[in-house]
């Protein structure tokens, strides 16, 4: 049995996902975390305190633990702003790890700043550190330019963990050629390994049953927008493009949009300001973060899916919808480039460019069976390639090759004077 460490400084496994800086990362450090406890692992997931009430362990499945690390107030605290905090997170492990009585095989540090406090703690236990950045700083840059919030230090702290880290799980092919281009990477140190999604959880279920469920009317064209609600989700592009569909195009078309917090929420706020400037505030229904066992009815009871971001890294969403047979239709960027076939399991779109868009959804809500056809198609493609199951066991060959040759005392030591060099 290995004993692995996962470090996920901001995204907490016990969090509700759907918040402001709770989404994807929560979903894989659960689900991996999951995977590897039923491969008989040892899984301990350290993540910041950020409510004083919170137990310092919590068991929170068998083979799993949690431990809150005090790092900061024990409050909540946007990511943007937890740098600062990371050196006490760092010291903590640094402590931690020299407790350990039989010590850890594996460190799997889970966006930059996990990964900055677990350097130290790679290098003096000599413990392999595999790092999954979930979003890079330069594309982030790019893409959010003055709304991006986290300092211009990140591009260099990203840059050093780079170099130093013994494995890099880029999350699509795009994180790969990120990686490479713009940090420079070692080929021979990444591995391309995608999100996934758990079939228990997105299980079938007959659409007019899960429209009962919901509440839904039969006879009207249902659009499901399900994620965070953060600018660059793009949610705006979604309601614009109804907007163009129900005017130009004729169509009875609604919107659901899941996710986001219901109370004092300036980006919801913006949202519903662009649903009256494009006249469909009553066509769309903003129902706020739903439990995840919720979410495969939403996903069955829609006729599409769609998520125009302005950049994701992977995106776990559309292939939960292709796992319920919906065709999605999705930004041609980052993951969703590789995971949406275009024209086979839905289309790919650019991104802020609700023309387009409701051009593709003009297109499948006039050809009911294009849209059954590329719904299993998407089903077929993500039970192949993309259950949690398959990630946990890659995550765990890439750990293997690792472990199977671990760092000595002398290369440790050899390591250090690098550094120091």
């Amino acid at each position: 049995m290995n004993k692995i460490a996962i470090v996920s400084e901001h995204a907490s496994p016990l969090a509700l996902a759907g918040g402001v800086d709770s989404g994807g990362q929560n979903i894989y450090v659960a689900q991996t975390a999951r995977q590897f406890a039923a491969a008989g692992h040892q899984v301990d997931i350290f993540t910041r305190r950020d409510d004083a009430l919170l137990p310092s362990e919590v068991m929170w499945q068998a083979g799993i633990r949690v431990i809150h690390v005090p790092a900061g107030p024990a409050r909540y605290v946007p990511k943007e702003d937890l740098l600062p905090y990371m050196d006490d997170f760092g010291a903590f492990l640094l402590r931690h790890f020299g407790r350990q009585t039989r010590p850890y095989d594996v460190v799997h540090a889970n966006f930059f700043m996990s990964a900055l406090a677990s350097l130290a703690v790679s290098q003096r236990y000599g413990v392999p550190l595999v790092v999954t950045f979930h979003a890079l700083g330069r594309v982030r840059r790019l893409h959010q330019r003055e709304a991006d919030r986290f300092p211009d230090n990140r591009f260099q702290i990203e840059s050093d963990i780079v170099r130093e880290a013994d494995r890099i799980i880029a999350e699509c092919p795009q994180d790969r050629r990120d990686l490479l281009n713009l940090y420079d990477a070692d080929p021979r140190r990444i591995r391309v390994v995608p999100c996934g999604y758990d079939p228990q959880e997105m299980s079938l279920i007959d659409t007019r049953a899960a429209r009962r469920r919901l509440a839904w009317q039969d006879g009207e064209f249902h659009i499901l927008q399900l994620g965070r609600m953060v600018p660059r989700k793009g949610v705006d592009n979604v309601i614009e493009a109804l907007g163009l569909l129900r005017r130009l195009h004729g169509v009875p078309a609604r919107l659901c949009v899941v996710g986001g917090d219901q109370r004092d929420s300036p980006e919801l706020a913006r949202l519903h300001r662009v649903a009256a400037q494009s006249e469909v505030t009553p066509f769309v229904d903003f129902v706020g973060r739903k439990d995840r066992q919720d979410l495969s009815c939403y996903y069955c009871a829609s006729d599409v899916f769609v998520t125009t971001p302005w950049y994701e890294p992977f995106g776990i969403t559309p292939v939960e919808a292709m796992a319920c047979g919906k065709p999605v239709v999705g930004s041609d960027t980052g993951g969703i480039r590789s995971t949406v076939k275009d024209g086979k399991t839905g289309f790919l779109v650019p991104a802020r460019d609700p023309e387009a868009l409701a051009q593709r959804l003009v297109y499948l809500a006039g050809d009911a069976s294009l849209c059954r056809e590329m719904g299993r198609a998407g089903a077929r493609r993500a039970r192949r390639l993309f259950t949690w199951h398959q990630v946990g066991r890659d995550l765990l060959t890439v750990y293997d090759e690792l472990t199977a040759t671990a760092r000595t005392p002398a290369t440790i030591i050899a390591h250090s004077q690098g550094l120091a060099a």
